[in-house]
């Protein structure tokens, strides 16, 4: 008697969806978000039971219940020390970090840079709004100076972190940013944030509408993204505005606009060429961070700007332990708790 075997189908993204009904305010970008975690996810090619979300504490942290995936809603700041010590016990498994910028450069910011700077093979999405939402309308690490909140009535007097700049200066292997506004382009980052071997930190611009609406209206509007916002690519001038008539080149190690137009004296080749390994233009692309309020103002990086490739932390541990088996034997763990020095008691 012959039998047939079905071969499994492949996944889609409502394989990745569960049960559970999303709960965050109507608007949230974390929607968005979301989506598309899940319409990437089965081009990925990795079962199901092969990926873990890890979150911490915020809105953003109810990511774990929605995804049809292994995952731990776990502490308030502590969703990269437990990923990493996953990622050390089964370095097999695709894990995702999500985290704001509360949660994650907050209380969790030792945690964070530590992660990088060590470059363990995981994923982070840190969804950025500029607030703290789950308690209802704070002041965030990331939040400008002189914002008035129910912490800061009289205007908040920090002075705010810059994620992509402080990744970097932990020697992040991988940087982007995108936001919860173009999905095509969070889709495409969120791809190459996966196919990172090492630490990927990835920023999402991610609208608050009940406690800082419009924080990045400037750079996902239509009327005004063309002109706020530049898209880097590896190896493409870095060109913006809607005619596509403005260009960044580099005067020393200064960025500056420059008219593309018919008689300005610029061309695409005086333009600076995006290198995704140049750790210098990496540092002043992080620094383009100009408030769009005031004249004269950069327009704000989105896409890749940072990648290499170094061991990483969990494959060189591995080989350690590899190392110390063949040359030691695989080790009594009783023997270990009794240590050196034991006492017969008669």
């Amino acid at each position: 008697m012959s039998t047939t075997t079905i071969p499994p189908q492949p996944l889609t993204a409502k394989d990745f969806a569960t049960d559970q009904e999303v709960r965050w305010c109507p608007g949230c970008g974390d929607y968005s978000i979301l989506k598309q975690v899940q319409t990437i996810m089965p081009g990925l090619g990795i079962p199901r039971e092969n990926i873990v979300i890890v979150s911490g504490i915020g809105c953003s942290s109810r990511f774990p219940y929605y995804m049809n995936t292994y995952g731990m809603h776990s502490i308030h700041g502590r969703a990269t020390a437990i990923a990493s010590g996953l990622k050390a016990t089964r370095p097999e498994l695709s894990v995702w970090i999500v985290t704001g910028d509360g949660d994650g450069l907050s209380i969790g910011g030792n945690h964070t840079i530590h992660l990088l700077r060590r470059n363990f093979d995981v994923n982070i999405m840190l969804f950025n709004n500029q607030i703290y939402g789950l308690t209802k309308g704070q002041y965030s690490p990331t939040s400008e100076t002189n914002k008035v909140t129910k912490s800061t009535p009289f205007g908040s007097i920090d002075h705010p972190f810059n994620p992509m700049a402080l990744a970097l200066g932990a020697d992040a292997t991988f940087l982007a940013r995108s936001m919860d506004r173009d999905p095509k382009h969070l889709q495409e980052m969120l791809k190459r944030s996966a196919a990172h071997k090492g630490s990927s930190f990835l920023e999402i611009y991610q609208n608050c509408n009940i406690f800082n609406d419009g924080a990045f209206e400037v750079f996902t509007e239509k009327s005004s993204k063309q002109d706020e916002a530049i898209f880097v690519e590896h190896g493409q001038p870095l060109i913006f505005g809607a005619q596509k008539n403005k260009g960044i080149r580099l005067n020393g190690h200064r960025p500056e606009v420059v008219s593309l137009e018919e008689g300005s004296g610029f061309s695409a080749s005086d333009l600076w060429i995006h290198d995704e390994n140049d750790f210098g233009k990496a540092q002043i692309l992080t620094r383009m961070f100009d408030d769009s309020r005031i004249e004269g103002h950069l327009p704000r990086p989105f896409g890749v700007f940072y990648q290499i490739f170094r061991p990483t932390y969990d494959d060189i541990m591995a080989q350690q332990l590899q190392e110390a088996i063949a040359q030691r034997g695989p080790g009594n763990l009783d023997k270990l708790i009794a240590g050196r020095e034991t006492w017969t008691i008669v």
